[in-house]
């Protein structure tokens, strides 16, 4: 058997260890109640003690990296980096060709009790087919026919051309044959 690769800590490795733990979890608790006293602040105040501009008036994106580097709440470093957005051609100028700068969700687009004519195993053309023959079949009343010649005359369209057969006959493709020949000479 081979012996192990580390060795078993002692005592005072394990004491070093749990001291300086403990002084790890002191220094993140006086982070944590330093950042709970600068949100209760109001932002003037907390912008004229460290003499930093409100967001809004930086002018370059230096000054933001710099307004960043401060010890400041979270809401504060929010509105420079807003401010930067503005203040970066390259960010603020969108060209319209960003792929996903559009809300292209389902969400977005339903409208309330749409229905769609495919069907499953059918497909498309022939629920419709089925629908335009209907109408076809139904004639306007009379009446409704006289108040729209006296509106506007009415222009006559050729009959719409059929669709083409959903489900055409197959025919057989003629079969092609490679040929080769090779000059032996």
């Amino acid at each position: 058997m081979s012996a192990p690769t580390h060795k078993p800590r002692d005592f005072w490795s394990r004491r070093r260890a749990g001291v300086e733990a403990e002084e790890q979890a002191l220094e993140a608790r006086a982070v944590q109640a330093e950042a709970a006293k600068l949100e209760e602040r109001p932002d003037e105040e907390i912008l004229a003690e460290l003499n930093l501009p409100e967001p809004e008036a930086l002018d370059s994106p230096d000054a933001v990296r710099d307004f960043l580097k401060a010890e400041l709440p979270q809401r504060l470093k929010t509105r420079a980096l807003r401010r930067l957005w503005r203040l970066n051609p390259v960010l603020a100028n969108l060209d319209g060709l960003v792929d996903y700068g559009e809300d292209f969700t389902d969400a977005a687009m339903v409208i309330e009790k749409m229905q769609t004519v495919y069907q499953v195993g059918k497909g498309m053309a022939t629920a419709f087919l089925e629908d335009e023959a209907d109408e076809d079949t139904e004639e306007a009343p009379a009446e409704e026919i006289e108040d729209v010649e006296d509106e506007a005359p009415m222009i006559l369209a050729a009959e719409p051309a059929p669709l083409p057969d959903p489900d055409p006959e197959p025919t057989a493709m003629p079969q092609r044959r490679m040929r080769f020949a090779f000059d032996t000479a």
